[in-house]
């Protein structure tokens, strides 16, 4: 199944820039045409991101609750929590060091020759204060932290009646039951709405290929090279740093999350991979007690490509303006940054906002986040690519730690819906999937 979502995605990427490459010559000297055309072909993107976000916050409360009432410790959670955190922070540091470092050493900046002229970059940095983040965290209705889909705010109101619903022992089961069928209930939704996704990553190429062209990889080409490179950079230290905790089934993830991954790289979306990545990590054997409690905190604090971004565009616009750093400058910009990037997830145009502000703290032109506009998109697939690795990497690492990681399912088995192995964690989902391909292979 995996493999068949995988090919057809990948069919998806492909088609979608051809038509793009076509249509922008064809329409590409009249950029309003090619906006217009372009606009149509990512009303697939949209109509799939809207399912996503229709299924998003039922999916993290259902089954963030019910792997918290099945830890039926409390120690336990804050263990994994604390190990989930101690991650989160090692990772953003040395996200945010490889991008400063690449920046240093390729200046991709240098040459571009912007000239300061105190113009407004257009993005709204009043929201990136520490007071404000800090009451962001805290819900003030459920029902409107569901609707906005704002996963930080779900996560603390399911901590709540995760471990209320612990607490209060059997006279909660039959809330933990209707939990469970309610994850069994959204994890079959997620299967419906993931069969559009070759559809959506289609769209979202043919847009954004027809509207913007590939001319424009060539003009911002050092900085999209040097970025990328810097990417793939930490990507190699993020993938050695999970082998060493998980050995060969390091590569095993890899092959699992193919599929989350060029989702994310073509809608660049992390919205987007959510469920999906979720069902893949349960393939892979992290139970959804754990999968159901890191992920949903790695959304909002542990975005490595979007931190990476953050040191490195803060770094080219300060060259492309012809200003000089120090190091105690950058390294002072580097903690700012290990501050302020932990709340990018609840702003929107999030990486950009950071970087705003960050240039705005540092007296730097501001105006120069509108100079990386025109190919943001494309390092945005780039980031929220890592984000997604960065996430599956740290749930799985946790996961070990705790020493609860299981035997991967095969890939080939659909997976059945069983409370469980789904919910509980436990290996009866697995021995009942084995039990039903012995059926199988009897049969034939």
């Amino acid at each position: 199944m995996a493999n068949k979502l995988t090919i057809q995605i990948g069919i998806g990427m492909v088609l979608g820039l051809v038509l793009g490459v076509i249509l922008n010559m064809s329409f590409g000297g009249t950029p309003e045409t090619a906006k217009t055309v372009g606009g149509y072909f990512h009303l697939l993107a949209d109509v799939f991101l809207h399912l996503i976000k229709m299924i998003i916050a039922p999916l993290v409360f259902a089954t963030l609750v019910a792997g918290i009432a099945h830890m039926h410790d409390s120690a336990t959670l804050g263990r994994i929590g604390g190990r989930a955190i101690a991650w989160f922070i090692l990772a953003a540091f040395i996200s945010l060091s490889i991008g400063m470092l690449y920046a240093n050493l390729l200046r991709p900046g240098d040459g571009v020759g912007l000239i300061a002229q105190g113009r407004d970059a257009g993005v709204d940095t009043s929201a990136l204060n520490l007071r404000d983040f800090v009451l962001h965290v805290f819900p003030t209705s459920m029902v409107d932290a569901m609707a906005q889909n704002n996963v930080l705010q779900i996560v603390v109101f399911s901590l709540f009646v995760g471990v209320a619903l612990t607490a209060i022992g059997d006279v909660g089961k039959p809330i933990v039951t209707l939990i469970e069928s309610l994850v069994e209930l959204m994890l079959q939704v997620t299967s419906y709405v993931m069969r559009f996704a070759p559809f959506a990553v289609f769209g979202a190429i043919c847009a954004v290929i027809t509207e913007r062209g590939l001319g424009v990889l060539l003009d911002f080409g050092k900085l999209l090279g040097s970025f990328y490179l810097a990417l793939f950079t930490l990507w190699a230290v993020l993938a050695a740093a999970g082998f060493l905790f998980l050995g060969k089934r390091m590569f095993h993830l890899l092959k699992h999350v193919r599929s989350p991954l060029l989702i994310a790289f073509s809608t660049a979306s992390s919205e987007a991979v959510y469920p999906k990545l979720l069902e893949q990590l349960d393939r892979f054997g992290v139970p959804r007690r754990i999968s159901s409690f890191v992920l949903p905190l790695g959304y909002s604090f542990n975005l490595d490509g979007s931190m990476m971004y953050s040191g490195f565009a803060v770094l080219f616009i300060a060259q492309a303006y012809g200003i000089d750093l120090s190091i105690g400058t950058q390294i002072t910009i580097l903690l700012v940054l290990m501050v302020t990037s932990k709340g990018i997830a609840a702003v929107p145009r999030a990486s950009l906002v950071v970087v705003a502000a960050t240039l705005a703290q540092f007296n730097l032109p501001v105006e120069g986040v509108a100079f990386i506009l025109a190919v943001d998109h494309f390092m945005d697939m780039g980031r929220t690519m890592t984000n997604v690795i960065g996430n599956a990497i740290a749930t799985s690492v946790v996961t070990k730690w705790e020493g609860m990681l299981e035997v991967e399912e095969p890939e080939e088995i659909e997976r059945p819906h069983a409370p469980s192995h789904t919910v509980a964690g436990g290996k009866a989902g697995l021995e009942l999937a084995e039990d039903m391909v012995d059926d199988q292979r009897s049969r034939s």
